[in-house]
């Protein structure tokens, strides 16, 4: 999986990782056992992590039953079933999250975008400092498809992470596009994908910055708690401003 660069890279880091987690979340349109080529890529991020020891977990978002809308349990709100709230646990043990979508019409995908509002659902809880529950978190994405847009996908999906919490180190992104139009994808024979050096060299430096800032937060116990308390304002530190909410 790894190239004999990113192998060395592994291989000669003096860091030890072995504490952290990450999560992948897939956001591909194709439910399980269709091959997922924003999978392959995400892959090889993956592959580095565990070459440091980092334990990892994937969600194929698609193959759960996860419901439309922003609050925690969507069950309380009209729907039958509703597998977030599970994944959301999962995506709070971990310590760093990587989203993955493919780009259908310039955009990521709706699975996605009812990833991210999810996410957004539960940006409301605090941690045992007072702070958003996210703070102290690392994220990233990874974006593949045959079209433009990974860039704008990515400035999305990274501006959403940050504004429910999460520290996005430099060059949290990386994506692989192939040719305009219909043509092979990431994993089809010959389409040059994973042997592109410029979409390796991306993927490589987005994994290592996701460890070196998660291994700082960690060591660092988070974000300092001073300044940004949301439990401090909501006591009365600005007691002349309503507490906001987001939800329509």
């Amino acid at each position: 999986m790894l190239s004999g660069k990113q192998q060395k890279l592994c291989d000669e880091s003096t860091t030890d990782y072995s504490d952290l987690s990450a999560i992948f979340i897939n956001c591909t349109l194709k439910k399980s056992p269709e091959q997922s080529h924003t999978q392959g890529l995400m892959d090889i991020s993956k592959a580095i992590f565990e070459a440091n020891g980092v334990t990892t977990e994937t969600i194929r978002a698609i193959d759960h039953d996860i419901a439309i809308g922003v609050w925690p349990d969507m069950t309380e709100h009209g729907w039958d079933k509703d597998e977030w709230p599970a994944i959301f646990e999962k995506v709070m043990s971990a310590d760093i999250l990587i989203l993955g979508t493919p780009i259908w019409l310039g955009e990521k995908s709706s699975v996605c975008t009812a990833v991210i509002e999810r996410l957004y659902a539960n940006s409301h809880l605090l941690n045992d400092d007072g702070q958003w529950a996210y703070y102290g978190r690392t994220g990233g994405c990874l974006v593949t498809g045959n079209e433009d847009g990974a860039k704008h996908c990515s400035m999305n999906i990274l501006y959403s992470l940050q504004h429910l919490g999460y520290v996005i180190p430099p060059q949290a992104d990386a994506a692989w596009l192939g040719e305009a139009g219909p043509g092979p994808s990431y994993l089809d024979e010959g389409s040059g994908g994973p042997e592109n050096d410029f979409t390796n060299r991306n993927t490589t430096f987005m994994t290592w910055n996701l460890l070196h800032m998660a291994r700082m937060l960690k060591d660092a116990g988070g974000i300092p708690a001073h300044g940004n308390q949301a439990s401090a304002w909501d006591a009365g530190c600005r007691f002349d401003f309503p507490n906001p909410e987001h939800r329509a």
